[in-house]
């Protein structure tokens, strides 16, 4: 298999908390070998790099907000019986780097992954707010607070598929490149409740990824072992690791 012009390229940002970074490095190499990415999906840090991409489409502008992020800046304290955290400050980091926008008109078509929290199935969020859809991605259970949306209970789309693939042949892609940052993750002894749940939370998606990212033409999965799941001081080397993981990948695919 080779990629070539005419494809239809659609390309699936997984879950991973701080790791999304790497993401960022991946970007960074499909825009240096030129691969028209026509349709983009994200879940959780995936839905919030491709949020960024599908409306800004540079790189380079991803990578400085990217770096801008701090733990800080997306959580807060939750008053409510659904979670201890509220990720409301997600939305609102979405809003001031590119605007209450809809995923609608996004540049390149965007699709987000959330999890209907009341069934376990996946929802595709293809329309509305762009901020809020992020909002709903992100929310691992029991962490932070589930975000409705048209009267839906949405958490995480992990839950459902980390890795979005299924939204992408919805889109009609014809190509598929995928990005599991969890598949070669080793995990260390936590070191606060938080690490615990997300741990926990990690190991129950990796089986259920592992057949869904089969669907995928090109695989990406950089081991991200070195790397925590909190720390954004690691952003730069992640993202370093994502574009060198990347260059790699594609190399032999490219005619």
């Amino acid at each position: 298999m080779t990629l070539k012009k005419g494809d239809k390229i659609g390309l699936a940002l997984g879950g991973g908390a701080v790791l999304g970074a790497a993401h960022v490095g991946v970007l960074k190499a499909i825009e240096e070998i030129g691969l028209d990415i026509q349709c983009i999906a994200g879940t959780s840090i995936g839905a919030m790099v491709a949020g960024l991409y599908a409306f800004d489409n540079n790189c380079d502008r991803v990578k400085d907000i990217a770096l801008e992020i701090s733990w800080r800046d997306i959580t807060a304290l939750s008053i409510s019986k659904y979670g201890l955290l509220s990720n409301t400050k997600i939305a609102e980091f979405i809003e001031s780097n590119i605007g209450k926008v809809n995923i609608e008109d996004a540049r390149i078509p965007l699709a987000i992954n959330a999890t209907d929290i009341a069934n376990g199935n996946r929802v595709t969020l293809r329309k509305g707010s762009v901020a809020k859809a992020v909002m709903a991605s992100s929310c691992i259970p029991g962490i932070f607070k589930p975000v409705t949306i048209d009267d839906v209970m949405l958490v995480d789309g992990a839950v459902s598929e980390n890795v979005p693939i299924s939204a992408l042949e919805e889109m009609k892609a014809t190509k598929i490149v995928a990005i599991d940052l969890n598949a070669k993750h080793m995990y260390g002894k936590p070191q606060n409740m938080i690490e615990v749940l997300q741990n926990s939370f990690h190991f129950t998606l990796e089986a259920a990824a592992k057949a869904q990212t089969q669907r995928a033409d090109i695989l990406i999965t950089p081991d991200l072992s070195a790397f925590d799941r909190i720390n954004t001081s690691q952003t730069e080397r992640l993202i370093y690791k994502g574009y060198q993981e990347a260059l790699k990948c594609f190399a032999p695919y490219l005619s």
